[in-house]
């Protein structure tokens, strides 16, 4: 059985659709991922994938292309296929894969749906309400006949070692960009919180993108270890797996550190809800107002002034938080 499972949108997205992938990949004789292009270095990262297919779907992400004939053409005769699984967000309609995938000649098509699908998908499913984004796709997966073969949890293929950029000894990670600004820490707290961790005894790495290099180095200053634009996703993988900790918003890297089982301080904007999209099977703590004005906005620029729900954090609350991930093995929850 040849089977297909889409996760188009971001990085993060795609990790949490690793566990579904791999009860996939227990049944199936192949497993090909379609995703976007900002999926595809977590793609490569899954255990159970065999081969990555990349299509930036004009339906998904913040800036989707034009819808393009030939794209749509090219995309039909690539796939090939026996079954599907379509793996969205609870907001997202897979009606518009499944038709693809459908005109594709794949003969059974499984995805969540509150549209009627008509004659689109073979397993219809509805997901229950407050469910972790990846639960939720697992129980699609199962719904669709693939069983859970572990316990679940998010996993990566083993990353390298990163002594090199880190350094040895233990350390805590400190990310402070995010994919969009409602989720983000400012960057003064992010640097108080550094200083706060160092005067606490910590040894702090700060990790970000080619493109938040002034970030990390405000952030970083004199008391951090500034790795801005120094690690693709394997290397972060391995930086994110030596630490004790990682301090980061609600964006990939918090999927990536619980994928390499690092307790994560969850400094989360509750524009989405928590319930669904917190650090999953690692002991975390979150931080932030999840009841402030903005929350299940979905907003993607804070609309109250000076983002209190996540500038009323202090730097001493995220040093309390690590203390208390470091001292415990349980699946903790906090809030400010």
């Amino acid at each position: 059985m040849k089977a297909l499972v889409t996760r188009l949108d971001s990085f993060g997205d795609v990790l949490l659709a690793g566990p579904a992938v791999r009860a996939v990949a227990a049944r199936a004789d192949t497993v090909t991922l379609l995703c976007g292009p900002q999926g595809v270095p977590a793609a490569r990262l899954l255990p159970g994938v065999d081969d990555v297919l990349v299509w930036d779907a004009p339906w998904v992400g913040f800036s989707p292309p034009p819808v393009g004939r030939g794209e749509v053409e090219l995309l039909i005769d690539t796939i090939d296929a026996d079954t599907a699984l379509i793996l969205t967000s609870f907001h997202q309609s897979p009606l518009p894969t499944a038709l693809l995938l459908r005109l594709a000649g794949v003969d059974r098509i499984a995805a969540d749906s509150e549209d009627y699908p008509g004659s689109l998908l073979d397993v219809r499913h509805h997901r229950a309400p407050h469910t972790h984004e990846a639960e939720a796709m697992l129980d699609l997966a199962e719904a669709a006949g693939f069983p859970r073969p572990d316990d679940g949890r998010l996993r990566v293929l083993p990353p390298p070692v990163t002594t090199a950029l880190t350094g040895p000894g233990p350390y805590v990670v400190l990310h402070p960009g995010a994919s969009v600004p409602a989720r983000a820490w400012s960057r003064e707290r992010s640097a108080e919180a550094v200083r706060e961790l160092a005067a606490a005894g910590h040894r702090v790495v700060v990790t970000g993108g080619p493109d938040e290099r002034d970030l990390t180095a405000y952030v970083a200053g004199e008391h951090g270890l500034d790795l801005g634009g120094r690690t693709a996703a394997g290397e972060l993988a391995g930086v994110l797996a030596g630490a004790g900790a990682v301090v980061t918003g609600n964006t990939a890297p918090a999927h990536l550190a619980a994928a390499v089982g690092t307790p994560v301080v969850s400094l989360f904007a509750p524009v989405v809800p928590a319930e669904r999209w917190r650090p999953y099977g690692v002991p975390y703590v979150l931080l932030g107002d999840q009841l402030a004005p903005c929350a299940d906005s979905r907003a993607r620029t804070c609309p109250v002034p000076g983002h209190p729900c996540l500038d009323s954090v202090t730097g001493h609350d995220v040093v309390a938080a690590v203390e208390k991930l470091l001292t415990t093995d349980e699946q903790t929850l906090g809030e400010t």
